[in-house]
Formats: C-alpha cells, sequence, structure tokens
C-alpha cells in the first residue's frame, strides 16, 4: 500500500492577503478555508492519479479545524486539531508513508514574498538554523527528511517556491500567489486547483531519492523574539543560551531534541 502524508496551511493559499482571512469565525475565512480545502482536495487527486491507496492529511493552520472533510475524496484520512507533540505540523508521520507534500505553505519570518510570512508564531521576529532563515516548510521539510521520505510537491508563495527548488530540485512546486508589500497577485483558484494536482501527480510519480530535503549533520537555531520578555522566559529551556536580550541560542546534533525545543519555545 502507498501512502501520502499531506501538511496543509492557510497563509499560502491561493489569493489570500490579509490576517484576518486566515481567523476561523471571522467573515473573511470561509472563503478561503473552502480554498485552502479544494487545494488539500486537488493535491489528494493527483496522490490518487499517481497510483496512491492512502493519503493522511493534517489539517496544520491555528485551530487545525479548518478543512472540510466533505469536500475530500474518499479514502482520505484527515487529522484535526492538535496532538501536542514535536512533530507539530506534521503529527502522525511515520516511516510507514512514502512521502510528503505541503499545500498552502508560506515564507518564513523575515522575508518578503508573502504578507502573512512569519515561522511558527508571530512572536519571532526571525528564526535561522544554521545562519540561514527558516520557514515552516523548512523545518518540516527536514522532519520528512528525519523519517527518511521525500518531498513530492508544495504550493504557496513565489518566494517559497523559488527557495524550495534551490534546496530540492526534484520537488515540484506551484507558486499560486506574488507577494507585493501588503498585496498579493494570484492565479485564478480553479487554475490552482488544477496545477497543484498536476504536480502532486508528476512528484510521486518520481522516484523518492529526487526530492528528498536535505538534512545537516548539525543544528544551530537562533530565535530572535519581538519582546525580549519572551526570550528571557524562554532562556531557561534547558541548554538554551541567550546571546542578545532579545535573541536565543540553541544547538544539537539530534534534530528531534530540536523539535522538542521549538515545540516549547516557539
Amino acid at each position: 500500500m502507498k501512502k501520502l502524508y499531506i501538511s496543509a496551511d492557510i497563509e499560502g493559499t491561493c489569493g489570500i492577503a490579509h490576517w484576518n482571512e486566515t481567523e476561523k469565525g471571522h467573515a473573511d475565512w470561509a472563503y478561503f478555508a473552502a480554498q485552502m480545502t479544494r487545494e488539500v482536495a486537488a493535491a489528494c487527486e493527483g496522490a490518487f492519479d499517481a497510483g496512491f491507496d492512502r493519503v493522511v492529511v493534517k489539517d496544520a493552520h491555528d485551530s487545525a479545524r479548518n478543512l472540510n472533510p466533505m469536500d475530500l475524496p474518499r479514502g482520505v484520512e484527515l487529522i484535526r486539531g492538535w496532538a501536542g507533540e514535536p512533530f507539530c505540523m506534521m503529527a502522525g508521520l511515520d516511516k510507514s508513508f512514502d512521502g510528503v507534500v505541503f499545500t498552502g505553505y508560506h515564507d518564513a519570518a523575515g522575508r518578503d514574498s508573502n504578507p502573512l510570512s512569519h515561522t511558527m508564531t508571530t512572536s519571532a521576529f526571525s528564526v535561522t538554523v544554521n545562519g540561514e532563515v527558516a520557514s515552516e516548510l523548512m523545518i518540516n521539510s527536514m522532519i520528512a527528511a528525519y523519517v527518511g521520505l521525500p518531498v513530492y510537491a508544495v504550493s504557496g508563495d513565489l518566494g517559497l517556491c523559488e527557495w524550495m527548488r534551490s534546496k530540492c530540485p526534484g520537488t515540484r512546486t506551484v507558486a499560486v500567489n506574488r507577494g507585493m508589500g501588503a498585496a498579493v497577485q494570484s492565479m485564478h483558484p480553479q487554475e490552482a486547483a488544477s496545477a497543484i494536482r498536476e504536480a502532486v501527480r508528476l512528484g510521486a510519480s518520481q522516484p523518492g531519492q529526487t526530492s528528498l530535503y536535505p538534512l545537516p549533520d548539525r543544528f544551530d537555531v537562533r530565535i530572535c523574539y519581538r519582546e525580549h520578555a519572551k526570550a528571557k522566559r524562554n532562556s531557561y529551556y534547558p541548554g538554551m543560551r541567550m546571546t542578545e536580550p532579545r535573541t536565543l541560542a540553541f544547538e544539537h546534533t539530534d534534530f528531534y531534541e530540536v523539535l522538542r525545543m521549538m515545540q516549547f519555545c516557539l
């Protein structure tokens, strides 16, 4: 049995441009939750087109209760809510899967290619891993690599997709939005869904080793918070060092320990 894991976010969904559109219960949220669902459904169909038997989807945005299960194809399983484990947006992932897909992802805190750029929390001004600005996509692609799984396809903003191609050229990308300050220019939402389906079909049909994200041997993580009080509180996490009033440093050779730290400090 071939199994695919999909992690779905919303800030890289086609056309999204404002925080109100990401917030459950806000009048602007319903449309983009529906579009998020359409894009996930398209990714699922692409997996089935490629011969996959089973797809597990993690709703990975905010409340983790955004996707409409009735609008997903039959044969798809959905993880809603938060398990509270270090894999976080990748909860439930293990070696029984064959690969990973990301939909609706967005660029990192400190990047300007998405008006909603952030990394895990809006309380962090920036997060870096080994000196490189880290997005949620970077962190979660490393989780996939930690488990030994390839990243078949990614959808989101143009900046994020360009970054992913530079890191993992075999991964198929679909840039549904291009950030323009506080605005976005996007493709038609139906075209976005079609492109995502095709990207997943093609990505999942190729050998996995062509899209395995490179996992470093050592991790030097720096978190710069917007408020110094948050840095002070999190500086007491075991192994954490305060390098500046708003900046903490954490180093380890085991990526799971990095994820454990992030679970408590991001």
